[in-house]
This record gives structure tokens, C-alpha cells and sequence, in this order.
């Protein structure tokens, strides 16, 4: 018995793709669908009562209260947590997770796949006490244990990995977390002010839980490695735009014999 919960806000077209996927293909294998919403002020909730599905508003937004909201808001024993903007892809994504936590009862969360790293992790078997980072719950796409939830509620003082920091947490307390090979899509373009929000929470999050702590020799070394890229790259990209240019004027002048 699955409960599938999506995180979102201001993401009307994706959540509407994520929710037609996921009524129009796996209605059969989960038990109920939850839009967690920050408060849209597009046409998100519309969206949410078109495919009639549970929609829930949280206010005072962060990571871990919203996934404590999602768990929360959950009936049954498995819940799934999606972004908007992230989907399953493949046909038997919901009966691998189901099945992986009927074979283990000391399991407390599952990481789905949806890059080349998280394969090459799962098939090289990198365990989730050798890397949690690389191995641990990632909630755009991974499954969690509600009756460990109950027991382990998630950190609401983070400010960012919430589902890493309650990886390390439940494994301690000798629980297992591992991959499954259920595999969705991560479909997310963000904007350079969306991108600095979230580097702004990676700096304290990372510092929080990995303890990576920041120097000011290493904020200058980052500063003029960046200004560095940015002149090089544009540089190339210069290059390559005089190049094409100049090979569509050759071209022009001296055309292939067509069949």
C-alpha cells in the first residue's frame, strides 16, 4: 500500500504532466495521490481537483516540515515523495518498491535511480554506510518507511538534505536504506535566482551535516575559478559561433550533389 506525495509550488505544467502520468499509468498500483502545495498562485489546486487527488497547503515552508507534512499527510505504510517537476518512467516502478519492503522489514527508505550516477552507485553496489550522500534518500524520487518516520520524525532545522540527514539518522538506529531500480525523470531548469537559493541552503546544509566548513582563502579561490570559467567558456563558445559561421559560408559556395 503506497501513498505518493508531490512537493511543489508555481509549477502548474509540470505538476499537470506529473499527475496525468501518474493516474493515466499507476492508479493500480497506489493507493492515493497528495499534492503538497507552498502556497501557488497559479492554477496548481485546478490542476490537483481535475485529477482528483488530495490537495494539502503548507505555509511556513521548509524542507523537513514539508516532508514531515507529506509523511503526515500519508495513510499508508510506503510513501513516495515526488517533486512536480520529477516523474516514474519505467512500467514496474511502484511494484519494485513494494516488493523490496515486503522482503525486508528493517527497511526504512528506498532511492530510486534517475541518473547515470545513481546506476553506476546501485550496480556497483555502493553501500549507503560507505556514502550516504551517493546512497541515501534523495526526495524528488525515493520511498520512505511511515511507521520509522513515526519513530524518527525529519529535522525541521536543516536547511537543506533533509533526506540525507535522516539517512544517516536511521541507519545509526540500525536500519537499512538501499537503491531500488525503479527509475524517473528529474526535469527541472532552474533560474539563476532559483540556482542561488539553492546554493545559499547547499552552503549551510552541507556545513551542517558534512561539516564543510568555508575559509576566506577558499571563497577567493572560488571567486576568481569562476570569473576564470566564465572568460573561457564564453571564449569557446565565441570560437565555436565564428567556426559554424564560417563553415555554413564554405557551404554556401560549395554544396554536396544531392539524391
Amino acid at each position: 500500500m503506497i501513498s505518493v506525495v508531490i512537493r511543489t509550488k508555481n509549477q502548474a505544467d509540470a505538476l499537470n504532466f506529473a499527475l496525468k502520468n501518474l493516474t493515466e499509468r499507476y492508479l493500480k498500483s497506489i493507493s492515493e495521490i497528495i499534492v503538497v502545495d507552498n502556497e501557488s498562485t497559479d492554477d496548481s489546486k485546478e490542476i490537483a481537483e481535475k485529477y482528483n487527488v488530495r490537495f494539502v497547503t503548507i505555509k511556513n515552508f521548509s524542507f523537513g516540515g514539508s516532508a514531515n507534512l507529506c509523511a503526515q499527510e500519508a495513510k499508508y505504510p510506503i510513501v513516495v515523495i515526488f517533486s512536480a517537476h520529477s516523474y516514474p518512467v519505467s512500467h514496474d516502478f511502484f511494484e519494485l518498491i513494494q516488493q523490496k519492503f515486503n522482503q525486508n522489514p528493517n527497511l526504512a527508505g528506498l532511492r530510486c535511480l534517475h541518473n547515470a550516477s545513481d546506476y553506476k552507485n546501485y550496480i556497483n553496489q555502493v553501500s549507503v554506510l560507505t556514502d550516504p550522500n551517493k546512497s541515501g534518500l534523495i526526495f524528488s524520487g525515493s520511498a520512505f518507511s511511515r511507521s520509522v518516520w513515526e519513530k524518527f520524525p525529519f529535522k525541521e532545522d536543516v536547511a537543506t538534505f533533509e533526506d540525507k540527514e535522516w539517512t544517516t539518522r536511521v541507519i545509526k538506529e540500525g536500519y537499512e536504506i538501499d537503491f531500488v531500480p525503479s527509475i524517473f525523470c528529474y526535469d527541472i531548469k532552474r533560474t539563476k535566482k532559483q540556482l542561488f537559493f539553492r546554493f545559499k541552503n547547499d552552503v549551510v546544509g552541507n556545513y551542517q551535516l558534512w561539516h564543510q566548513d568555508i575559509t576566506l582563502a577558499n571563497v577567493i579561490k572560488g571567486l576568481l575559478v569562476g570569473i576564470y570559467n566564465l572568460l573561457k567558456n564564453s571564449f569557446i563558445d565565441f570560437y565555436y559561433i565564428i567556426r559554424r559561421f564560417f563553415y555554413l559560408i564554405r557551404f554556401i559556395t560549395n554544396k554536396p550533389k544531392k539524391y
